[in-house]
Formats: C-alpha cells, sequence, structure tokens
C-alpha cells in the first residue's frame, strides 16, 4: 500500500472526470489587480551565518541605502551585515539578535549561561530538514529546543523594527507597516515548504498578512545577484579573466590586489550607506546580445545556489534556463573541516564536551577562526595564527590532565604547531586543506551544470555571496571555468544579493520565466480501460467502471512557466448528481507521473466546491474549471462551475499536508 490510500475509495466521493480534451489556456490578463502603491521597498537578507537589510525609496529608485552600521562587529571582518545569531532569555522571550546577542551570551557567567537560549547558524535547518512543518524544532546551544517558527518570525520581526524605527528616523515621523513593500530572500534550491515557512514566519512578525500576501515578495537569491549583476559598470567589479596585466600587475597578482584596492575604495566610502545604481544597463550588460546565457553562482554560508539565465531583450527580462541547482556547500563547510582537525588534535570526547559545558568560549573560538578564514589566500606564505581561548587551555588541562602543548606535540597534526603566544599557528597550506573539500564539491558541481546541453555557450559566470570573497574559492572557479566564459565578482560582493533584492521588489516583473521545480496536477478519475489500467485501481460506481488515482498532470517539473501563466482543465463530476466536488491538488519531483500513489507524490491543496443550492437547471454534464496560477514563489488554484460562476480559491501548500 502507498502512502496515501486510494481517495476515491475511501472517501466514498465519485470524484472528478477530465472532460476531454483538456487544454491549456493561455491567460492574456493574467491579473489585473490594481498595484498597491508602497513608499519604500525593504529587503531583507536572511542567510546562514550573516543577515542584513537594504531599502529604497519608490520614489527614487536608483538610491539604495544599506542599513546602519552595527554596533559590535569582529576583528578582521568588516560588513554591513550581523551575525544570524538570536538570543532568548531563560523565559523563552526575545532578548537580542547579531553582535548583541552575541557579546551579551558571552559577557554571562557559565552557570546563568545554560539557562540561556543561543542560536546561530539556524537557517539551514529549513534546507536540511525532509519533512518541515510548522512545528519543527531548532535545537539551541544549550541543547533546549525551540519552535523554528517562533525563532524565525522573532528574527524577521527585529529587522522588521529596525528597519521602520531607522526609515522614520530618517524622516522624522514614524513609518507605519503598510507602507513598506518586504522582500525576503532565500536559497532557489530551497524545497516549496521551506520558501512557504519563510513566508509563515514573515507572516507572524507581522510584516504581511494572508489577506494582503502581495505586501511580502519572496525572493530567490541568485535571481536577486542576477538582476544587481546587470547593473554593474566596469569599474563595479573585478575581471578575473582580464589576461593583460591590470595597473601593472600581471594577472597572478591581480586576484589578491585587485581585491585590496577594491576593499580601500570600499573602506574610504563606507561612510556612505548608499549606492547609486545607475538607471542604465551596465557595460557588462552592454556586451550580451539577445539569447546569451550567463551563470550566477551564490556561494553563501550555508548553500551554494547556482542558476542559468538568458537575456530576452529589448527589455532585458531574464529567462531561467535550467532549474536552480547547488547544495549545502557553504562557507559553513569549512567551519565543519575546522572542528574535525580540533577533534583530531584534542579528541572528540574532548569537543563535544567543550561545546556542551562553555559555549560562550566554544563561540569565540569559531570566531577567531572565521578572522583567519578570511586571510586564507592561494599565495600566503607566512603561518596563520589562531587565539584559543583562555578557558579552552584551562578546561583541556581539567579534562584531560596534560596541556594543550603536549596535546599538539603528541598529535601527528605536524601542520598545525603551539606558538608561545597561546595560539595555534596553521600553516597556509593547512588552511587551504580545509578548504578544499568544500570548493571541489562546488566545482565538481559546477562542471556538471556546464556539461547540461541548456548550458552551452555560457558568457559569464558571475561569482556572488560571502563566500565569493575567499580569494582560494576565486582562483578555483576562474582556473577550472575560465577558459570557457568570463569569471566576475562584484566588488561589493556580500552585498550583492540585498541590492538586488531591493531592485526586484521595485519591479517584481524583471523575472519573465522561471523553471517550475515541481510537477503539479489533480486526481481524477479516467474511464477504465482493459489492458492500460492496472486491475486493481479498477472502481466500479453505478455500472460505470473508473480506473481511480489517476495524476491528471498541469506542469512538468523544469518546464518553463512564465510569470503569473495560467494552466486550465476541464473536469466534469463522475456522477452527475454529485453536490460537492472535492478536487485533490498533488506535487512530484518526478516528471513522468501516473497515479497519485507513486512513491514521492505528495498532496499539497484541496478545492472543495460546494455546489448546493444551485439552480436545477443545470447541464447533465456539469463543467468544472480549475486554473492554477503559477506567481513568484506563491502557486494559486481556483476551481469554478462554469454554469454558476460559483468558485472557490486556494494558495498551495506544503506545510500542512
Amino acid at each position: 500500500t502507498s502512502a496515501y490510500s486510494s481517495p476515491a475509495k475511501s472517501l466514498g466521493d465519485p470524484g472528478i472526470t477530465p472532460l476531454s480534451p483538456s487544454h491549456i489556456v493561455k491567460d492574456s490578463d493574467a491579473d489585473d489587480a490594481v498595484e498597491q502603491l508602497y513608499l519604500v521597498v525593504v529587503a531583507i537578507d536572511f542567510g546562514t551565518t550573516s543577515s542584513g537589510y537594504a531599502y529604497s525609496f519608490t520614489k527614487e529608485p536608483e538610491c539604495i541605502h544599506v542599513m546602519r552600521r552595527w554596533e559590535g562587529g569582529d576583528p578582521g571582518v568588516s560588513n554591513q551585515k550581523t551575525p544570524t545569531t538570536i538570543l532568548l532569555t531563560p523565559e523563552r522571550k526575545f532578548h537580542s539578535f547579531g553582535y548583541a546577542a552575541r557579546d551579551f551570551y558571552h559577557d554571562l557567567d557559565p552557570t546563568e549561561s545554560k539557562h540561556w537560549l543561543y542560536f546561530e547558524k539556524f537557517k539551514m535547518k529549513l534546507h536540511t530538514t525532509g519533512n518541515l512543518t510548522m512545528e519543527t524544532d531548532l535545537t539551541a546551544a544549550n541543547g533546549k529546543k525551540v519552535k523554528a517558527l517562533e525563532i524565525f518570525a522573532y528574527a524577521l520581526q527585529f529587522f522588521k523594527e529596525q528597519a521602520l524605527k531607522e526609515l522614520s528616523d530618517q524622516g522624522g515621523s514614524d513609518f507605519e507597516n503598510n507602507e513598506v513593500r518586504w522582500v525576503i530572500t532565500v536559497p532557489a534550491i530551497w524545497k516549496q515548504p521551506a520558501k512557504q515557512f519563510m513566508r509563515q514566519a514573515a507572516y507572524k512578525a507581522g510584516m504581511a498578512s494572508p489577506e494582503n500576501p502581495e505586501q511580502l515578495i519572496i525572493a530567490l537569491e541568485p535571481e536577486a545577484a542576477s538582476i544587481y549583476c546587470r547593473k554593474l559598470r566596469l569599474h563595479q567589479m573585478i575581471d578575473l579573466s582580464s589576461r593583460a596585466p591590470i595597473n601593472g600587475y600581471s594577472p597572478s597578482d591581480t586576484i589578491g590586489t585587485g581585491f585590496t584596492q577594491a576593499k580601500e575604495h570600499i573602506r574610504r566610502n563606507r561612510q556612505s550607506r548608499t549606492f547609486l545604481v545607475e538607471n542604465v544597463i551596465g557595460e557588462i550588460w552592454s556586451e550580451l546580445e539577445e539569447g546569451d546565457r550567463y551563470i550566477v553562482v551564490d556561494s553563501g554560508g550555508g548553500t551554494v545556489d547556482m542558476t542559468v539565465h538568458q537575456i530576452r531583450l529589448p527589455e532585458g527580462h531574464l529567462k531561467e534556463l535550467y532549474k536552480a541547482t547547488g547544495g549545502p556547500y557553504g562557507s559553513l563547510g569549512v567551519d565543519y573541516e575546522f572542528e574535525k582537525l580540533l577533534c583530531k588534535i584534542f579528541g572528540e570526547d574532548f569537543i563535544e564536551q567543550f561545546k556542551i559545558k562553555r559555549p560562550a568560549a566554544w563561540v569565540d573560538l569559531m570566531i577567531a577562526f572565521e578572522s583567519r578564514k578570511r586571510a586564507a589566500a592561494p599565495d600566503r606564505t607566512n603561518p596563520l595564527n589562531i587565539t584559543l581561548p583562555f578557558s579552552f587551555i584551562d578546561y583541556y588541562k581539567k579534562f584531560r590532565g596534560h596541556s594543550v602543548e603536549h596535546a599538539l606535540r603528541k598529535s601527528n597534526v605536524d601542520f598545525v604547531k603551539w606558538s608561545s603566544q597561546g595560539m595555534l599557528r596553521m600553516s597556509p597550506d593547512a588552511m587551504n586543506a580545509l578548504f578544499k573539500p568544500t570548493i571541489d564539491q562546488i566545482v565538481q558541481h559546477l562542471s556538471d551544470v556546464f556539461d547540461k546541453p541548456e548550458v552551452t555557450n555560457v558568457k559569464f559566470l558571475f561569482l556572488v555571496g560571502g563566500f565569493a570573497e575567499s580569494p582560494l574559492l576565486q582562483q578555483a572557479v576562474q582556473s577550472a571555468f575560465g577558459s570557457r566564459c568570463r569569471v566576475i565578482i562584484p566588488q561589493d560582493v556580500g552585498l550583492t544579493i540585498l541590492k538586488g533584492a531591493v531592485l526586484f521588489g521595485l519591479d517584481p516583473a524583471v523575472i519573465k520565466v522561471r523553471r517550475s521545480p515541481l510537477t503539479y496536477g489533480v486526481g481524477v478519475l479516467n474511464r477504465f480501460v482493459e489492458g492500460k489500467h492496472p486491475a486493481e485501481k479498477l472502481l466500479v460506481k453505478d455500472g460505470t467502471r473508473w480506473c481511480t488515482d489517476v495524476f491528471d498532470k498541469f506542469i512538468s517539473a523544469d518546464q518553463s512557466v512564465a510569470l503569473g501563466e495560467t494552466v486550465t482543465r476541464s473536469y466534469t463530476p463522475a456522477k452527475p448528481s454529485q453536490l460537492v466536488i472535492v478536487i485533490h491538488i498533488y506535487s512530484s519531483e518526478q516528471d513522468n507521473v501516473s497515479f497519485i500513489t507513486e512513491p514521492g507524490v505528495k498532496k499539497c491543496g484541496t478545492l472543495r466546491l460546494d455546489l448546493t443550492g444551485t439552480d436545477a437547471a443545470v447541464p447533465n454534464r456539469r463543467e468544472i474549471k480549475t486554473l492554477m496560477q503559477f506567481g513568484d514563489t506563491e502557486i494559486k488554484a481556483m476551481a469554478i462551475d462554469v454554469a454558476t460562476s460559483k468558485s472557490v480559491k486556494v494558495g498551495i501548500d506544503f506545510l500542512n499536508y
């Protein structure tokens, strides 16, 4: 038996059967909803390791303002974003977010801190949880569990309040939530439930509501990056493939130096948080012609996403050519390798205990590692020193009865030494080895994408996201793919997605064609055909032989869908006298689905059309039109009884079935 018993048999409802021929109708006036006028667009880049927001007033869309500098900040890590960390009080109430949360947690006495709930890097849970629901839990540093939805809602509410406060301060009068259009970015490779989860968390945080869903746009990270990259001028990026010496440097120096210059340039301009997006198509774009293809590789803390886009002139609309792919190959992989290295030197049992008993010191150690991680470069020759927190040294001695120094001498890890100043001294090779598994996975995945037939003749590869700042990743991508396309890095690479998301919020129509990530259809009854249909699907009702559980397809996985496109099918009740019509909507990752009972088919919506009380003068074959409209990251379904114009609507729901 499958996950679903036959709905037709179990519910006793005769179900619906297709009115032949089933056809697709393109709706020209797909959706003439009056565009609500928002005063400002605020985009939130909710990242695995760091988060931030940016905004633009709809009256002056060429100015993008990046949020105020945050208090706190780490040595060796300069940026406009704040760590994605959140702290709840022992009573589970929101306390603080970002640097403030981290520093407060750090300053707590260990006897106290074990009662506080501290969360970091929790966004990955949405990617890794197979059966995500509104009830999914997250685990705090002290091992206690809290509902993920609450944590995400607290984080979004924090950003909402910060942004509204900044807008109010700037405008001198209170800014209301209803004047803001919100954009939240999510990885393109997230499954539908995770995207819907973000929307639910935003509703809980009060950014928008189910009654007013268009106030919130869920944008896909690589798409946002792509929109921003189109606006780039040549001085705003680093072209890794320019073979000629730049400013008298030969290419081998340029990766490092180009970046140093860029950083200098950014540092000088740090005071100004406003970026002018020239309302032109950037120079790089002017080299692209109709039909040209480019790939955006968004490498962040948790995931790496890749999307292949094609240009459609004259407006330069984007068309997605190959569905987003990627995986958990973000820079967290490097942290994980560092942790494995520590386990190898000091013992897994000790590291596990240390994380539980001294969670704040563990966080400190990872912060120290983070700043050294950013100093890693292909041509580095001098060692990298990582400060070990005092409590690490102290606790190790208590735990093992000998010193950290002794452990390092005894371990056979020869490229990590102990320096007299209480630091771990790593050779550049040792550091590069920590990056290797993650970078290899990214390069491998990119190679697979490049081998797909849809991905021939790619002109540019835009490397964006926080991890794209790593010279090691830049060099690996350049040496693997530099011969096939030009590898380009926007200068403020960590803010690319944020700015693109603002541009997307100002003009959501810029992305015209997407690839459907799933196959969608409804469960129907067909006339039973001997030899074609399996015997166990036979259902005899009132002398008619039906085949149950048939999956009637609306759209296949990876099919192109224009934004706002509506697919229509017509059905008729299998039993003419039926007055309540129930249509179940199903999805699957497979292209070819024949029956809703096949493995991997999930129910994701129900349309319930009640026709009681309608006029008796109904044709004997009642036509029920079913429409599915494929929107931004939302999908809406609707059923209409043609004779009476009675209709019912539903949003596709992946979390509650």
